[in-house]
């Protein structure tokens, strides 16, 4: 994918990505990436991969050089991309957390989706937000090897198809609220705290688990906080662990607790606000995609049946169930009339949509339907025989033929009456569906249809053999991922801070100077007395960037300055603060290392 100007070109992965997704992509506003932000990405990059290195899958350095990513720059998606198309994956830029489905939808059409932004200098150790450091430097690498890139996305594909509940939606606007006002220095702790008991409330009130809940708590305890190999000593693969300074070494540490990674781990729930007080250990990659099968072997979307349009219905969000003939109907569930443990009929309000194997039914779109479908599932009564598997003397015996007025009585009483218009079949010739006029659908002495609704289109099937979040066909439906109304906020910076950020700048350019220069003993010399002004200029006026000082350190290091130690000294009395401990002390072996 490129961007031109603000236009975003795609490319040959990006462009097989469903019109409905697009709403999502935005242009990584790279300009507007300031030099602090810069310095946040080298200093993450430079301690996890020293670190990593030892820690994590083999994958993972192999990783970043095959999907572009530079230690020392944020990365241009449009770099990405022209290495990601090569393992056949793309990237493209988001604000922040996209809804669940859409995420998952991305990821099963071999894209990652990077949220823009990047963690604040106040966040370097972990941020509860979607990042670029999280997603290109945590994601991007694994995808390199081939097994866990087939695992993604086969787990985007089933994901995409999970059903979740108005509770995961009221979850997932909690979090992308207290997500943003995390990241944004501008916000009161008035608005975080508020945010903040908002997610825990919600966490709190939900009794039951949704498919798209469980099928989350999969990914997270996997591809974003997974460990692989032995439980005695594991191995680093998820995301979350990889971009966090904080937690990938606190991960390997004996006091959190190591399970054995199976289908069990889709019960157990996550605080993304907190370290995580255990962890899951796959032995392999494979091991994944075991329990991911497993799991889905329980979703609607193989079991169907009441259940799973029962799940549709409490949903309240779009949603298709294939009977047994293979027909597809699309559209927002509301009614469900059931009789000995299954479906007897099923009922939509508003657009549906009617395919087959994925493909909208040529008159069977929204416009035919916009006003919502209904249709009886099951066996007629009196015979073992479904319609689906009649043959044409079958139907003949029936009345069930074109131009002929019949009455079909189902199991469990909804009644069909009506003159058979046409039908259509499969390729194989099986019956999917039939149309009548004058109809008349009753349940008891309740009216389903009345003929002066108009043309009445029958699905067939003797059983409901799926149910599944999203519509057969994409094309069917606009506008199917309501994109949240809470926008993450521009950071407005003080006169202070862009006054600081342009130090950085300046610090950077010196740095590059010195690399670059021909010269070493003629560059040290042009040096010292621009280092020397720029120590005493940041003392006084940044006291407490400790990240400026460390570069300024790494510079003076390596040139033999002579106020290095007067530095060192600074940031050694700054790791005072427990806030900065971690950091500056990793930063200074950071430089002993080197």
């Amino acid at each position: 994918m490129r961007e031109q100007g603000n236009q975003i070109e795609f490319n040959e992965v990006t462009a097989k990505l469903p019109e409905n997704l697009h709403a999502f992509i935005v242009k990584q506003p790279y300009n507007e990436y300031t030099a602090q932000n810069q310095a946040v990405w080298r200093y993450v990059m430079r301690l996890n991969v020293d670190y990593l290195k030892k820690v994590a899958h083999e994958s993972y350095i192999d990783g970043l050089r095959l999907t572009g990513i530079s230690i020392d720059e944020i990365p241009y998606m449009e770099g990405m991309n022209r290495i990601l198309k090569d393992i056949g994956w793309a990237a493209v830029a988001v604000d922040g957390f996209i809804p669940p489905n859409a995420f998952m939808e991305f990821q099963a059409h071999n894209v990652l989706v990077i949220s823009s932004d990047i963690r604040t200098i106040d966040h370097v150790g972990y941020t509860p937000a979607p990042d670029i450091i999280h997603e290109a430097a945590g994601h991007a690498p694994i995808i390199a090897n081939p097994e866990y890139a087939e695992y993604l996305r086969r787990f985007g594909e089933l994901g995409s198809k999970a059903i979740s509940s108005p509770d995961d939606d009221r979850m997932y606007e909690a979090i992308r609220k207290l997500s943003i006002l995390k990241e944004n220095p501008n916000s009161t702790q008035a608005e975080v705290d508020a945010a903040t008991a908002e997610v825990e409330t919600i966490q709190n009130e939900v009794a039951e688990l949704s498919e798209m809940a469980k099928i989350r708590n999969l990914h997270w305890w996997t591809v974003e906080y997974g460990l692989i190999g032995s439980l005695a000593a594991p191995k680093i693969y998820g995301a979350g662990l990889l971009s966090s300074i904080e937690e990938s070494k606190d991960c390997l540490d004996p006091s959190i607790e190591k399970r054995p990674y199976t289908i069990e781990a889709a019960e157990v729930n996550f605080d993304i606000t907190a370290a995580q007080p255990h962890l899951y250990v796959t032995p392999n990659f494979a091991h994944l995609s075991f329990v991911l099968e497993k799991f889905a072997n329980k979703m609607a979307v193989r079991t169907g049946g009441l259940s799973g349009l029962q799940k549709l219905i409490k949903s309240t969000k779009m949603g298709t169930v294939e009977l047994s003939t293979g027909i597809q109907i699309s559209g927002v569930f509301t009614r469900a009339i059931e009789h000995e443990g299954a479906p007897i009929y099923l009922q939509t309000l508003g657009p549906t949509a009617l395919a087959s194997q994925g493909r909208e039914l040529i008159g069977h779109g929204t416009h035919q339907h916009r006003d919502g479908f209904g249709s009886p599932v099951g066996k007629l009564e009196g015979t073992n025989l479904a319609i689906e598997d009649m043959s044409p003397r079958d139907l003949e015996a029936y009345g069930i033929v074109e131009g002929q007025i019949v009455t079909l009585n189902f199991e469990g009483g909804v009644c069909v009456e009506g003159k058979i218009v046409t039908g259509k079949r499969d390729i194989r010739g099986k019956i999917q569906l039939i149309t009548f006029k004058e109809c008349r659908v009753t349940y008891g002495d309740e009216v389903l249809f009345d003929p002066s609704w108009g043309v009445y289109d029958m699905a067939v099937g003797k059983s409901l053999v799926s149910a599944f979040a999203g519509p057969a066909d994409d094309k069917s439906f606009k506008n199917i991922h309501k994109k949240s109304d809470t926008v993450t906020q521009k950071i407005i910076y003080s006169p202070q801070e862009l006054a600081l950020h342009q130090e950085y700048v300046l610090l950077k350019t010196l740095r590059e100077t010195f690399e670059n220069a021909p010269d070493v003993g003629a560059s040290v010399t042009e040096l010292t007395p621009a280092l020397n002004e720029f120590w005493q200029r940041t003392k006084t006026a940044y006291p407490r960037e400790w990240l400026l000082f460390l570069e300024l350190l790494e510079l003076m290091s390596v040139t033999n300055h002579a106020q290095g130690d007067e530095v060192r000294t600074h940031l050694e009395d700054l790791s005072q603060d427990k806030a900065l401990t971690g950091l500056i002390k990793n930063g200074l072996a950071l430089l002993v290392g080197s």
